[in-house]
């Protein structure tokens, strides 16, 4: 239940709007002055605060709005007033004010105000747990050359307004990366709002990015604001922006030129700030010669491209984001972290992650759960990697030998390490089975194992 609170001196104003948001299922509180609100405050943060501009006491309403600002930014403060001027209206925007209701208020704008204000929330805790798991290490993860010239590209590239768009795989992690240029921008403390466009229904790719208005569709039964609408002054992250239908990229062009929308049912044109970063796992430039991608659009999309390395490209990566997921595994559970042996790690380098980093967050979560507190080894990695995953597939080139930092005996029992795992996980354990898969007798096998320390047994 989203809870608001009322802070306005006019006892009927706070008895009236109260009963009415009660009656629409809201949780609601009130105080009659500045202090006593920001008291309500401090003791349960609500979802949004209704405040009146010309409260009296020892701090009036834009005094009450600053301290908000400052102890509470996430959460929109509506403005109330029946007196104003354009000059108040103008202090309240530049203090954080998220709308202005003129008195006497109407049920429709109040409500119609707090149901954009909640949406506002919402999308700011989403922009807020991006961060948190953004920075649990203090910064994106991985020290490898291919990471550290993403990150100097964002660096490079944050500070500005300019259009990104991020390319790579699914799973490489091209959220986080868009989520880094947002907070690496003047715009950190704004929305970022993210719009997954492959899973916008196409007769909705309108509704969704641009709003709607009450009665402009079946189905329409109130005002919506779009997504360009809460990105205002903010990010918008187009993720899988590939996937618009020609007819939506036409609108979506319009929008990014004229750098206004108009909600679908509404003639009014409405003026938005914001910055556009897109991703896609496709190839746009090959879209576009193949007629499924605006050339106008990409061009309005690419002026900044960056691309996000798949995992198997950075193998040197894998034991920190192991690290990484497993700190996350025991910030959610409590669950103790598992310990990783150094065969463990070699052998999720050694995969080729089809699925990138987000099939390496799940492989590490479920062996954090299996193996809470314990070790985890060769075997039990080998136990849930995909037996078709290969390490490396026959028409892949072998590695260069002069760029190798491990000695020839170090890769060749790495190597054979990693064969042997994979032939006892395919034999469910079986020794003599593994031997037979492998072409060598049992004895000979279980020196081997002895001698690359993989456990015989069922340890």
């Amino acid at each position: 239940m989203p809870s608001v609170l009322i802070v306005d001196d006019e006892p009927n104003i706070r008895r009236m709007v109260g009963a009415l948001l009660a009656s629409e299922g809201y949780e609601v509180r009130d105080a009659a002055e500045g202090v006593v609100g920001l008291t309500r405050v401090s003791e349960s943060a609500p979802d949004v605060v209704l405040l009146d501009l010309m409260i009296p006491g020892e701090l009036d309403g834009l005094a009450t709005l600053a301290r908000l600002r400052e102890s509470v930014p996430d959460i929109p403060v509506i403005m109330m007033s029946g007196k104003a001027g354009l000059s108040d209206a103008v202090k309240a925007t530049k203090l954080g004010a998220f709308n202005f209701l003129e008195k006497p208020l109407t049920p429709e704008g109040v409500l119609l105000a707090l149901a954009s204000a909640l949406e506002l929330r919402r999308v700011r805790r989403e922009a807020r747990a991006l961060r948190e798991d953004l920075g649990l290490a203090g910064e994106m993860i991985g020290g490898s050359p291919a990471m550290a010239k993403v990150r100097e590209m964002i660096a490079r590239i944050a500070p500005t307004d300019a259009r990104v768009l991020v390319m790579g795989e699914s799973g490489t992690g091209k959220e986080l990366v868009a989520a880094a240029i947002h907070f690496g921008s003047a715009r950190r403390d704004r929305p970022f709002v993210r719009v997954n466009c492959a899973a916008i229904p196409r007769d909705l790719v309108e509704s969704e990015m641009f709003g709607h208005e009450k009665g402009a569709f079946t189905g329409a039964t109130d005002r919506r604001i779009g997504r360009f609408e809460l990105a205002h002054t903010g990010t918008l992250f187009l993720d899988e922006v590939g996937d618009l239908g020609l007819e939506a990229q036409a609108k979506l062009l319009r929008a990014i030129e004229a750098r206004e929308i108009e909600r679908v049912g509404g003639g009014k044109p409405i003026r938005v700030d914001v910055r556009i970063v897109s991703a896609t796992n496709r190839d746009l430039a090959r879209c576009v010669v193949d007629g499924t991608f605006r050339e106008d659009l990409f061009f309005r999309l690419n002026v900044i491209p960056i691309e996000v390395p798949p995992l198997h490209e950075r193998p040197d990566d894998i034991p920190a984001l192991v690290a990484h997921f497993s700190s996350m595994h025991h910030a959610r559970t409590g669950r103790r972290a598992p310990n990783w042996t150094s065969g463990a790690l070699a052998l999720l380098a050694g995969y080729r992650w089809p699925g990138n980093i987000r099939e390496l967050a799940n492989i590490v979560e479920r062996l954090a759960i299996l193996h809470a507190g314990g070790d985890v080894s060769e075997r039990h990695v080998a136990a849930v990697l995909p037996l078709d995953g290969g390490t490396r597939r026959p028409e892949d080139p072998l590695p260069d030998p002069t760029a190798m930092d491990a000695s020839l005996t170090d890769t060749l029992d790495s190597h054979e390490r990693t064969l042997i795992v994979r032939a006892l996980s395919a034999a469910g354990g079986n020794v003599a089975e593994a031997s037979r898969r492998l072409k060598t007798d049992r004895a000979n096998l279980y020196r081997r194992m002895r001698r690359l320390g993989i456990p015989v047994g069922d340890e």
